[in-house]
Formats: structure tokens, sequence, C-alpha cells
């Protein structure tokens, strides 16, 4: 197989090795979902197993068809945010079971792909001005970062300030620093260690980041630094083969949905909410890591969008088949990117190992997230880079801009800071009398109503 020729490596100024190590630093810095994923949906009453096969299945086909039908490097994988959307506020909240959410999840998934199919999406995207396209990159980047140090536990939660700095001094003297204390501070030995290979121009400097910062996690188990303790959440660093390489059954999972709740009010509810976020988180990444990439074109256009979205949508309904939430496209993917990725090989390498996951799901388990959290920051950085391209000399443009950049990580939601961006613009635009200079599209003002409408009554 010639794999220039399928995926146009020369034209898009790559190559094999490029590609494949890009594939394997998204997958990297992704790969917690298989974890997080079945702990969360499995507070619904979901089994832990079955979702794990489901996140990895469905993760491996969405991507593929990505690889295939976009040639784009984007990777996909049921959404953060969405699953506890689907677990805590549909299921635990609403009191609706797992099978009729998944019911939900399924019918999103099937507008999606009318949607995709009838250019809707694509007109959004291209409906976006340029400059609010470099300003989700930047608020994504902001975001991503916030994950990560939270994830690090870098950021911890305070009552009164809503967040704060992990305090050393408290974990020792509480007895937690072989504990939490430990990954805290190799969270930040990686961070340095990743931004010093990034500075020297190491190849696969975000992998090796990964890499050297779970194998000094593994160096301070074997030396009684780093204490696991599963009661408190606290696991062991070394993958666990004690099982075998076995693949857990999906059957508790597999073709549950529940419809009979479709014609209810509430159902349409929960269905819009699942494809409103779906939707504008996809597009967010998509504007986001294209935009980064200088992949989208001089109208700010992304080329192919349509196989994008179109696997993005089949994803999420192949999803709710196996037994997940909605599938999305990750912003992760922004971190193959960074590693020079480019081309549908990157996410054909990436779905490989979704697939491959199901037989070595021990290994990427083991992975902790303070190993993958530098990554995420490091990511975040290179991502911020794009505030250059917005122009700040105009006001009507850098204030929307700004709001939807800072609305993504104080938010936590990326469709959130598209949506304030897009009712700020239009509104500023039209306040003060520019809106016939900039053009704005017909599209800017249905959205922009839609998004109040949105806030008055979701």
């Amino acid at each position: 197989m010639n794999l220039d020729k399928l995926f146009h490596l020369k034209e898009n100024h790559t190559d094999v090795k490029t590609e494949v190590m890009a594939g394997i630093t998204t997958f990297m810095t992704m790969a917690y979902i298989l974890a997080v994923n079945p702990n969360i949906l499995e507070a619904s009453g979901m089994d832990r197993g079955a979702v794990f096969t489901a996140t990895a299945l469905a993760s491996f086909i969405a991507t593929c068809l990505m690889a295939l039908l976009s040639n784009y490097p984007f990777v996909l994988a049921p959404g953060m945010g969405l699953n506890a959307y689907f677990a805590y506020t549909v299921v635990l909240g609403m009191g609706y079971s797992w099978q009729q959410a998944l019911a939900a999840v399924f019918v999103e998934g099937i507008i999606f792909i009318l949607l995709s199919l009838t250019n809707v999406r694509e007109a959004i995207f291209n409906a976006i001005p340029m400059n609010l396209k470099h300003a989700v990159s930047v608020g994504i980047g902001l975001f991503i970062a916030f994950i990560g140090l939270q994830n690090a536990k870098i950021v911890v939660n305070n009552d009164s300030t809503l967040v704060s700095v992990f305090s050393f001094k408290s974990s020792v003297s509480n007895g937690t620093f072989n504990t939490e204390g430990i990954t805290v501070l190799l969270a930040l030995i990686g961070l340095l260690i990743t931004a010093i290979l990034l500075v020297k121009n190491v190849k696969g400097n975000i992998l090796w980041g990964i890499l050297i910062t779970w194998g000094l996690g593994i160096i301070c188990q074997f030396i009684g630094l780093y204490k696991p303790d599963a009661a408190a959440g606290w696991y062991s660093l070394l993958p666990d083969f004690s099982n075998g390489i076995s693949i857990p059954n999906m059957a508790p999972t597999f073709m549950k949905m529940d419809f009979s709740i479709v014609f209810s009010l509430d159902f349409v509810v929960i269905m819009f909410a699942f494809l409103f976020v779906d939707m504008f988180d996809t597009l967010g990444t998509l504007i986001g890591v294209a935009s980064k990439a200088d992949m989208l074109d001089k109208e700010g256009k992304l080329p192919n969008i349509k196989g994008a979205l179109l696997s993005d949508a089949v994803g999420t309904t192949v999803g709710a088949i196996c037994g997940t939430s909605t599938v999305t496209t990750f912003v992760e993917s922004a971190s193959g990117v960074a590693e020079g990725g480019r081309t549908g090989l990157t996410s054909l390498v990436a779905a490989i190992l979704f697939g491959l996951s199901l037989l070595l799901s021990p290994i990427f388990l083991a992975i902790p997230s303070f190993a993958t959290a530098p990554a995420l920051i490091i990511v975040g950085f290179l991502m911020l880079t794009s505030v250059t391209k917005i122009d700040f000399n105009d006001m009507t443009e850098a204030i929307p801009a700004f709001i939807a950049i800072i609305a993504m990580p104080f938010l936590y939601s990326i469709s959130e800071g598209i949506s304030m961006g897009v009712i700020s613009y239009v509104i500023i635009n039209v306040v003060t009398g520019k809106a016939k200079e900039k053009k704005i599209s017909v599209l800017m003002y249905v959205l922009a109503v839609l998004f109040i409408l949105k806030y008055i009554f979701i």
C-alpha cells in the first residue's frame, strides 16, 4: 500500500515517521479516556468492563473514518464533559435510565449525520469570522492547559477562591505526600523535562515527556517514594497483567438503547443538549486545531470538512450502539499536530492503537494522569501562540475574541466560548454600526439568536 498516495504525505510536507510519531503522541495524551470514561459511566449503573470495550471500539471506528473520509490528523473518542452530563445530569440528576440516555445519544448521532450531509455544520464553520477562529484556538489552548493543571493536581479546589495551588506542606503534614504530593512533584518535573525537550527540538518531545514522567513515577514506586493506595484512588503505576490478555465483554451495554421516552419533551431537551454541546465542541476543536496547523484556506474554510464532520456523527451513532456516551473530536489531537502530524495517517495510527488497547488494556490503563498532564500544558502553550494572529487594533474584532478566549477555561467549555464569542461579535458590531462593513453572514445572526435562546431556556 502506497501511504504517500493514500494520504498525500509529500503534498502536506510530512513523512511516515513524523505521522506515526504524531499518532502515537495523540493517542498517549488521550489514552486516559480508556480509564476515565468507564469510571464516569459506571456511576450511571453501566458495566465498567463493557464501557471500556465500547470506548476503545467506538474510538477505533470513528478515528478510522476520520482518516479515510477527511485525511485529517484528528482523533475521536467519547467526549469528556459529555460523559459527565450523561451520567451525573441525565441519569443521576433527572432520574432517567442509562438505556434511555443512550437512546438520546443515538438519536442525536442520526440528526448529526443528516446535518453533516446537508452542509449545515459546514456552513456554520465557514460563517465564523477568522479572528474568532484564532480566538477559539487560543481559548482551547488555555482550556487544555487548565485540564492538565487539574489532572496533575497542581491546581486544586478552594472554597474561598474557587481554585488555588497545591500545598506540599499540607500533604507532608497530613501524610499524603507519598500518594498525592509526589505525583504533583513528578508532574512539575515532567513539565520542565517536556519544555526542555521542546526547546532542544527533540523529535517526539511530547511523547518522550509522557514516557519519562511515567518512568520516573515507576522508579519512585520501586524506592518507596510513591506508595499505591487503591482505596484512596492511588493505583500502582505498573501494568497489571494478572488476568492475562482478555477483552472485557461488551454484551451488558451493546444495543441496550431504550426508546420509550422518545416523544417526551424531556427527551427532546436531553437530545438537543447532547447535540448542541457535541456540535460546537467538535466545531471548536476543528477550528482551533486546524487553525494552529495552518490547514484553513485564505477564506478561513477547512477543505474536506464534510468528511471530518461525518466521521464524528457516525462515531456518535456507533458509540451509542456499542454502549458509550457521545463520541467527539478530541482537543488532544493538537498534541499530534504539534508533533508535525498533518494527515489521516496520524489518526489511523491512533485508531490502530485504540484497537490494540483492547488487548493491552493493562498497559494503557496504567498511564497515570500526572504523566499526561505536562503534555496537555505544553500543548496549551503551543495553541496559545495563535493569539498573535488576532487583530487587536480593531476593537470590534478583539473584544469578542477576548470573550471567547476567557470563556473556555473559566466556564470549562469549548462550546460556551464559541457561544459567547458569537453573541458578543454580533451585538458589538451591530450596535457600533460596523455590521454592514464586516459583511456578517445571516448564519452568524441566526447563531447569535439561538445561543441567546439557549441561555434563556436550557
